[in-house]
């Protein structure tokens, strides 16, 4: 199949960076967001995210004229859907749905524009069954074309589901080496899918179903999700046991048949944190581990919150006369792992928005910030460098293990008052 123009809608963490490495390829790519800031930014060769080598590529990919970036849709040979499905909480069980709203406007939106032979496959992390939706989304739109889910491998438009599988800060490498699982809704939907991905990933294309394929990226989320769950809770036993829990864990790892993972703030990120709720939507008697395990990632900032209200009740007792508000507290990484600008699902920003409650004064070292999200600016909120909460901060909350933190680890040597709840002192 035959590729002269691809369109991608959504340009975030995931479009930009495939869209930019479409058009290395030297394919003409339309990249499509309803944010006409983000529009801006990439016509203009730069980027909104922070990704290693990402900008170099926009920059060359726009200046060459293979990637242009609109708010409306256009006619292409294939749609790459990589928009956000965020949950919705269902407050009355506390359960998590995802909202396919995001998906199913983007379909509707690209529907006038169809013509036959043309593809469309979804990369957004998706509950079983989505790719389906999409099918029958368009076939409502569209009842002058035919569609795979009602017309099988006779239908005009082919349409799969590729989920995405990159770390976030290799995303350009991953999205090249990484093997990719296609789902197409007939055999020839995922053969087209396949020509697509080909063009610029050098891994493995692996062709399965539309409903497997879906289930697999779940399913690769909620095993790491499982594993996160059961170090978080060995943190919190080993606490309450005065172990060292990073002392322990390097020693049961060296059982050659162990592999424990390390604990943290909590979960966060736009995948593990969501993805497993996707499962337990879908079949919820029948998902009670992966429930369980997103109960205790959950519950992990809950937990720091508590220790550090421990603390603060304790400097108060040694200083008569103390309030919360001649308390500086610290946290040092707001963002939801090492090393990178994403804030999506951050369990050390939950902590620092329950730490505005505690009515003392905060202090955010974020290297990876330059401006604070709107939930925090408030006048005893402010974003500092870590010399500056050095000398000043009376607690220090060590919630993400940037690069930054572990070349400096010396200098908490003379402090007290530390909650470390990343290892980044052990």
């Amino acid at each position: 199949m035959n590729f002269e123009k691809i369109s991608v809608v959504g340009l975030g963490y995931i479009g930009l960076p495939t869209a930019a490495m479409l058009a290395t390829q030297k394919i003409n790519v339309i990249g499509v967001d309803i944010n006409q800031d983000t529009i801006n930014i990439v016509n203009s060769g730069n980027i909104h995210i922070i990704e290693p080598g990402l900008e170099q590529i926009v920059q060359k990919a726009v200046s060459s004229g293979y990637l242009h970036a609109t708010t409306k849709h256009q006619s292409a040979d294939a749609f790459l859907i990589a928009v956000p499905t965020p949950f919705i909480e269902e407050s009355k069980v506390k359960d998590k749905k995802a909202d396919l709203g995001y998906i199913e406007a983007a379909s509707k939106s690209l529907a006038p524009l169809l013509k036959i032979g043309d593809l469309i496959v979804l990369e957004s992390t998706s509950p079983v069954g989505t790719t389906e939706k999409i099918s029958e989304w368009l076939a409502e739109a569209r009842p002058d074309l035919t569609f795979p889910h009602a017309d099988g491998e006779l239908s005009d438009i082919r349409i799969a589901y590729c989920p995405e599988r990159v770390l976030p800060g290799n995303v350009l490498h991953e999205l090249v080496e990484n093997d990719r699982v296609i789902g197409g809704l007939t055999k020839k939907c995922s053969e087209a899918a396949e020509s697509l991905y080909k063009i610029f990933v050098r891994g493995e294309c692996l062709l399965t179903t539309a409903r497997t394929a879906e289930m697999s990226k779940l399913t690769e989320n909620s095993f790491r999700d499982l594993n996160i769950a059961f170090a978080n809770e060995l943190s919190v036993i080993c606490s309450k046991l005065n172990i060292n829990t990073w002392e322990l864990i390097s020693l049961a790892n060296r059982h050659p048949r162990v592999n424990i993972l390390q604990p943290g703030a909590g979960v966060g990120g736009h995948c593990i944190a969501v993805d497993p709720w996707f499962i337990v939507q879908s079949c919820p008697a029948e998902s009670r581990l992966i429930r369980t395990a997103r109960d205790v990632n959950d519950c992990k900032p809950e937990w720091v919150l508590n220790q550090l209200e421990v603390i603060l009740k304790n400097i108060r007792v040694k200083n008569p006369g103390y309030t919360s508000r001649d308390i500086t507290v610290a946290c040092l990484g707001i963002t939801f792992k090492p090393n990178i600008d994403d804030l999506r699902e951050s369990p050390a920003l939950m902590i620092a928005e329950g730490i505005t409650n505690l009515d003392c004064n905060l202090q955010i070292v974020e290297p990876n910030i330059q401006l604070l999200p709107e939930n925090l600016s408030n006048k005893n909120v402010e974003l500092v460098s870590l010399d500056h909460s050095l000398m000043n901060a009376d607690i220090f909350c060590i919630l993400v293990k940037h690069n930054e933190f572990q070349k400096l680890v010396n200098k908490f040597d003379q402090k007290d008052n530390i909650i470390d709840v990343v290892g980044l002192l052990s």
